[in-house]
């Protein structure tokens, strides 16, 4: 089972808690210092949204680093295959 994570990075206040709490799916962007999906699990990415898929391995992190979220930027969506 897979798992499509997105962020909306015009939401995002850049605090940090998703990186601290799962830094495998989570890193504050070059770009403009907001949060994104690593390079690892990313397959898009643009200055509003950032879109990855990550395996069940994950989700509890995911999970977590959503629901800190102050901002409530991160979402989860479970993918059928």
């Amino acid at each position: 089972m897979k798992f499509k994570v997105s962020v909306d990075r015009d939401m995002c206040v850049a605090c940090g808690i998703a990186v601290s709490l799962c830094p495998e799916v989570f890193v504050l962007g070059d770009d403009n210092g907001k949060n994104r999906i690593t390079d690892k699990y990313s397959q898009k990415l643009s200055e509003n949204t950032s879109i990855g898929v990550v395996s069940e391995e994950l989700h509890e992190c995911v999970k977590q680093a959503s629901e800190a979220c102050p901002a409530q930027a991160i979402s989860i969506e479970k993918i059928n295959e």
